[in-house]
């Protein structure tokens, strides 16, 4: 009889208690630890740590006489595919200085993008809002920027000075389509042509680098 008793069915109850409370965690989309919404994991990414391209490579440039913009998307599954270091670099100045620029951009899921200014010669000036992205034949400006540099504001290099700023667009940009870096009358398309295909074919050998 006391065998029997072990296969009652549990009251509804103390089941519910139960199913929510044996570590299932949070839901899909629930609140992350830091208290802001989770986003869906993209397919795309890799393990960490598997990556070796450099920053240049998976970034899109400019140069008009001595003014070098040099524009890198922050994307986690694009970042995932640097090496190591550049990696680690370009999650940390997302995860400092991206809330900022969501926050200036007023929106909570922003695509952001770090872009670089160098000057090969001093009092070359530079205009923050000129810089534009073209992605599926829409022309998106800035929503929102965020300096890393304390200079930025100034809008004049100095020789071979660099100044960098978290860029935050609206949200919904695909980088597996075309991707456009406009900045006045320069334009840079290669990434659909060449930058995208790297990334693919470093995704492969990093999923290849990530098998036990």
């Amino acid at each position: 009889m006391r065998a029997l008793n072990l296969l009652r069915p549990m009251p509804i109850a103390l089941a519910a208690t139960l199913t929510f409370g044996c570590g299932l965690g949070e839901p899909p989309g629930g609140p992350s630890a830091s208290g802001a919404p989770a986003q869906q994991e993209s397919p795309l990414l890799v393990p960490p740590g598997h990556g070796t391209l450099l920053q240049d490579q998976i970034s899109l440039q400019l140069q008009r006489g001595d003014l070098q913009i040099k524009v890198t998307p922050l994307e986690e599954w694009v970042i995932r595919l640097a090496a190591p270091d550049t990696y680690a670099r370009l999650r940390g100045l997302a995860e400092t200085h991206g809330t900022r620029a969501a926050r200036s951009a007023m929106t909570t899921e922003p695509n952001l993008f770090l872009v670089s200014l160098f000057s090969y010669r001093p009092g070359v000036t530079y205009e923050p809002e000129d810089l534009l992205l073209v992605n599926r034949g829409l022309r998106l400006r800035p929503l929102g920027i965020a300096p890393i540099t304390p200079s930025w504001g100034s809008q004049r290099l100095g020789q071979q000075e660099t100044r960098m700023a978290i860029y935050a667009f609206q949200g919904g940009i695909d980088l597996e389509a075309d991707l456009e870096v406009e900045y006045q009358e320069l334009r840079n398309e290669v990434w659909r042509e060449r930058v995208f295909p790297l990334l693919q074919a470093e995704r492969a050998r990093a999923i290849a680098r990530a098998r036990p």
